[in-house]
């Protein structure tokens, strides 16, 4: 058990994300702004967390900064262009577009650190995004405006996916993720004052919906997320939680009385069957392949 925490740790995270499209949705709706609402989520998320662990956070050098803000930058830029493509598209469909991240990691590692891409991470990727795609996409595979910020959402979260996996080899999760969550904080505020989004609706929705997202989805997933990354690699962390979908999914069922269709069970199938791929790697496969190449060069 103790061989697989990080994997059962994202499966963790994946789950309390899942429900995060429903709370999202509840602020939008009941008055609250994109940017209001990501204000509220990162300053609870810094502020938790910077109380919780004060004493690590004592030996922050100027390195941990660095690496915090580029992560937040990220962050930031992912949840900004998700939040506002949720003003107009659906939740299901955000979910799909925004696990598109699933297929885009290893090519993040590609282009930046000019590493291979394996054949088992790419195969894997495609089979959960095929997953996703079945539960999540209408038939008629629009993209309207809201689908395309959502998709520059989902470059920004295999960015952050990568560099996070980059970063906790050689920095504190715990620093990393109050440096973050307080970056994201300042540029949401910034942008929240220069849009001119001084007055907020107060009401137990749009409350209820801050302090969850702030509390579950924010500090505790993002703190699970890079500590868990710490032990499990970019394109597997991806695909992990790709399951996200499936989880959104089952609260819809739950929280909206939504009926279970053949579509949501066979996606579900495929992004397991993803997972299943890029935990054996298919090995059995693969060692046959090699075995055979290396005859044929004897």
């Amino acid at each position: 058990m103790k061989k697989y925490s990080g994997e059962i740790g994202l499966l963790l995270v994946s789950l309390i994300w899942g429900s995060g499209f429903v709370a999202t949705q509840l602020g939008l709706e009941n008055g609250l702004t994109p940017f209001q609402l990501m204000t509220g989520r990162f300053f609870i998320g810094a502020l938790l967390i910077g109380v919780i662990f004060f004493k690590k956070l004592r030996n922050t050098n100027k390195k941990d900064i660095i690496s915090g803000v580029l992560l937040g930058i990220f962050l930031f830029i992912a949840f900004s262009f998700q939040t506002f493509g949720l003003k107009y598209t659906t939740s299901a469909k955000s979910a799909f577009l925004t696990a598109a991240n699933v297929v885009i990691v290893p090519f993040v590692g590609c282009i930046l650190y000019k590493r291979k891409i394996e054949k088992i991470g790419i195969i894997s990727s495609l089979i959960a995004l095929i997953g996703i795609g079945i539960i999540s996409l209408e038939s008629d595979f629009s993209i309207s405006f809201g689908d395309g910020l959502t998709l520059i959402c989902a470059v920004g979260f295999a960015m952050h996916i990568f560099l996070t996996s980059e970063f906790t080899k050689e920095h504190d999760p715990v620093v990393l993720t109050c440096i973050q969550m307080a970056t994201a904080f300042l540029l949401s505020l910034t942008l929240q004052f220069f849009a001119g989004e001084s007055s907020t609706a107060i009401n137990s929705s749009t409350i209820g919906s801050v302090l969850f997202l702030g509390v579950f989805n924010t500090t505790l997933c993002f703190l699970g997320q890079t500590i868990c990354q710490t032990k499990v690699d970019g394109t597997k962390t991806a695909i992990l939680l790709s399951t996200e979908a499936i989880f959104g999914m089952l609260f819809s069922i739950i929280i909206a009385k939504e009926i279970i269709t053949l579509r949501m069970i066979l996606g579900s199938l495929f992004i397991f069957t993803a997972i299943i791929c890029a935990e054996t790697k298919l090995s059995f496969l693969f060692k046959t392949e090699d075995s055979l190449e290396l005859n044929e060069a004897e």
